[in-house]
């Protein structure tokens, strides 16, 4: 019974060795053909501090734990003396018939994408690949009739696992004969594991990093279909404070200028 499971030395030494393993490391990078959590690996490098006696979770630890969404979950937060009412809602396809029709009067969506994605498949098709179902859902929530004046704030998230993986999985894929392509019309720089060799802070992997972000946000900005709605995008590490902080302020800048605006206190 998981909700029974604990972990001590014992426990953390075995799953040390299995981290240890080649076959295990080897699996690993082909994580994308399993359904496995990308925290996989910090807890494993973590597992001594974890197994100790006196173990308290910290921030990261807790930052990295995943919980699914399942239907509607509503958190009120009060920032700066203003109350923001937000729902967290499950992206996953037999979620949203739940609550799709349910937000025709909000100020705003955050949309959040895990860039990190790219080579993985969905948990319920094993035939769609999930980069490309988030942006079918974007384009399904931005051209809504229920947010037709709503603001659209997108999150590219896991921008740190997404710089990881780009040193270990090809970005572009081009074998149409086998049926695994993968973002042929990417014409940009790229890392081939093995042929490649470039340090993550070099200049060519920066200039790798930036033509497939760029690459990615107008996957999503493309599937906008009015004209004169604006997408404001970010780059997010939900497990960097600092980066949450700042990209959250902006955030909270934009829903409280649009909800001016619709109270006719702003022009825009």
């Amino acid at each position: 019974d998981g909700k029974d499971a604990f972990i001590d030395s014992e426990v953390g030494e075995l799953i040390k060795s299995f981290w240890a393993d080649p076959g295990f490391q080897a699996t690993w990078h082909q994580r994308s053909n399993f359904q496995v959590q990308d925290a996989l690996a910090y807890y494993c490098q973590e597992i001594d501090r974890i197994a100790k006696d006196d173990y308290v979770p910290d921030a990261q630890d807790i930052l990295r734990a995943r919980v699914r969404t399942s239907g509607i979950v509503e958190e009120v937060y009060k920032i700066d003396g203003v109350t923001f009412v937000m729902f967290d809602v499950g992206g996953q396809r037999n979620e949203r018939k739940k609550w799709i029709h349910c937000f025709d009067d909000v100020t705003a969506v955050i949309f959040v994408a895990a860039i990190n994605e790219y080579d993985q498949v969905l948990y319920e098709d094993q035939s769609m690949n999930r980069m490309d179902e988030a942006v079918i859902l974007f384009d399904e929530i931005c051209n809504s009739p229920f947010f037709t004046t709503t603001s659209m704030i997108l999150f590219l998230n896991k921008n740190d696992l997404f710089r990881e993986k780009l040193k270990e999985i090809p970005f572009r894929v081009d074998d149409s004969e086998s049926g695994n392509s993968r973002y042929p019309d990417y014409t940009g720089p790229q890392l081939v594991p093995g042929q490649t060799n470039v340090s993550e802070g070099s200049a060519e992997f920066e200039e790798i990093y930036e033509a497939t972000r760029k690459y990615i946000l107008q996957l999503f900005l493309n599937r906008n279909k009015q004209k004169g709605k604006e997408i404001y995008s970010h780059i997010t590490c939900a497990t960097d404070t600092r980066n949450v902080e700042v990209v959250f302020n902006a955030t909270k800048d934009i829903i409280l200028h649009t909800n001016l605006r619709g109270s006719g206190f702003v022009v825009a």
